[in-house]
């Protein structure tokens, strides 16, 4: 690969924003498994019931904050 074509990449790479709908469920998996992980551990220490409902709630809340503060 010669230095020409490094810069290239480092150039379309930094200015490429990515596809919106991949950016999108990453968000969407990540913020679910951090709620998952959030709720197990607050349930451990007897603050939350580990519940299905507790965990979407949570996931909801930081997929929202997130994707308005990339937005």
């Amino acid at each position: 690969m010669s230095e020409d074509e490094r810069d290239g990449f480092s150039e379309a790479a930094t200015r490429s924003e990515g596809d919106p709908k991949v950016v999108f469920a990453l968000n969407a998996v990540l913020s679910a498994a951090f709620a998952a992980f959030v709720v197990w551990g607050l349930s451990i220490l007897g603050v939350v019931e580990y519940s299905t409902v507790n965990v979407a709630t949570l996931a909801i809340v930081l997929f929202s904050v997130t994707y308005l503060m990339t937005a």
